[in-house]
């Protein structure tokens, strides 16, 4: 299995068809996961969710899980040639960050992590 295979649940189909959603690969989930483990143990996150839609994928960070999402990291590849795929928004829907390489988004998230 390499890296930069999307995630398909059991009974999914194995190849992008116009109905298929858009999913996170592993490589980038393990980065948000990352990322979501460092501000847990900090105390600042407590909750996530994640959705798989037919237009974006949304991973929602929570500092309670009774209340509107804190961030919200959307991959959204029709957004990909454009602006890039990748989007940080905050609470209020204002967008922090868009591009096209996940780390760099993620810098808005954690600006004092150095990433390789």
């Amino acid at each position: 299995m390499s890296d930069l295979e999307p995630i398909i649940f059991p009974g999914g189909p194995k190849t992008k068809s116009p109905g298929m959603k858009v999913t996170f690969d592993r490589r980038e989930l393990l980065r948000i996961l990352d990322l979501y483990g460092r501000k847990v143990a900090a105390g600042e996150w407590r909750d996530y969710a994640i959705s798989f839609l037919k237009d974006r994928a949304v991973f929602a960070v929570f500092r309670r899980s009774s209340e509107l999402p804190l961030y919200r990291i959307e991959k959204n590849e029709s957004m990909a040639r454009r602006q890039g795929a990748y989007t940080v928004v905050a609470a209020g829907g204002f967008v922090l960050k868009r591009g096209h390489d996940l780390d760099r988004v993620l810098r808005v998230l954690d600006p004092l992590r150095v990433v390789n």
